[in-house]
């Protein structure tokens, strides 16, 4: 099968389509045909070399998010036949191979039927940012109908899906957003009230929205700096939960707030087998809503063939995207 291989790490140039096996079928696993995938950030550390803890070994096919049809399934699976269309975040990780090919085998813990009202390439954007943003919410925040939230990155993968989750869930949102046009998507996705952080400070934002008291919950998906201006916005006895925390930070927010601190990274539960079943249930349950009507991918206006992926993630460095960028199979 074609597959797009890295053999060292590096910038976007170290891709290349080879010739490769196709994965034979083991146990508790399917081999799915994929027919698309989508970048995230997580992708673009391994290729880098930024996160060799949990990068495959060379050759390495990378990305975990796939959407594609069953075309074999291995001993012990009852819950999908050959034919079935599924979507997962299931590999391109330590251990597992990736989505960037003509066929993946994974886990069938990690799977879910894809959505009947999404297409595959709808369906290759939502896994790793939904099952993130479902944990974060609710499986740390414990969020619940009429609470208040303020979600960091309202236009980014993993935000726009929190925000319409956290709108699901009942809750009250606000998020933040560096520009009008970013600002207006963040109010079509169901936000109560978006802030331009460039803008506006903290100080003057935790004024107009909470009386200066702080938000009792906060989801930020930036990182960095603003996981300080996160402990800022925060109020006594808040909640905060991260993406992204592989920074440097003073604590003494945190201890003079009595905050609570969680850090999300979704990859564990693929990287330590014992916990793959939770992602699936949490996909499943995300199928629903989407089937519902109550979730949708927002996914940026370029697009790419698996031929292109170097550009997919120059593109996604850039930091111009708006959204998910998803790739189709070419092949």
């Amino acid at each position: 099968m074609k597959a797009q291989v890295i053999h060292s790490f590096g910038d976007p140039s170290v891709f290349q389509i080879e010739e490769v096996p196709v994965p034979t079928v083991i146990p508790g696993h399917v081999l799915i045909e994929v027919k698309a995938s989508s970048v995230n950030p997580i992708d673009t550390k391994i290729r880098s070399g930024f996160v060799p803890a949990v990068s495959p070994a060379f050759p390495a096919i990378l990305h975990g998010d796939v959407a594609g049809v069953v075309v074999e399934v291995g001993e012990g699976v009852s819950e999908f036949k050959p034919g079935d269309e599924v979507y997962s975040c299931a590999g391109g990780f330590k251990g597992t191979g990736g989505a960037l090919a003509e066929y993946m085998l994974a886990d069938a813990r990690l799977l879910a039927h894809k959505p009947k009202n999404l297409t595959m390439e709808e369906a290759a954007a939502i896994p790793l940012v939904a099952i993130t943003a479902w944990e974060a919410l609710f499986d740390r925040a414990k969020l619940s109908a009429g609470d208040e939230i303020l979600i960091h990155g309202a236009t980014g993968g993993v935000g726009n899906i929190a925000i319409q989750l956290a709108k699901w869930a009942g809750a009250k949102v606000y998020t933040t957003a560096s520009s009008p046009q970013k600002l207006q998507i963040a109010k079509e996705l169901g936000a109560d009230a978006a802030i331009n952080y460039k803008q506006t400070s903290v100080e003057d934002y935790v004024n107009k929205y909470t009386n200066g008291k702080g938000f009792d919950y906060i989801f930020d998906t930036v990182g960095g700096d603003n996981l300080d201006r996160s402990f800022a916005a925060a109020a006594l006895h808040g909640t905060v939960v991260a993406i992204a925390a592989r920074s440097t930070h003073d604590l003494t927010p945190l201890h003079s707030k009595g905050l609570s601190f969680h850090v999300v990274f979704m990859l564990l539960h693929i990287l330590n087998e014992e916990h793959r079943k939770q992602n699936g249930d949490f996909l499943k349950k995300i199928t629903e809503i989407i089937e519902e009507g109550r979730l949708r991918p927002l996914i940026d206006q370029k697009r790419f063939t698996f031929d292109e992926v170097a550009a997919a993630h120059q593109y996604l460095d850039s930091n111009q995207a708006i959204g998910k960028i998803v790739l189709v199979n070419n092949w």
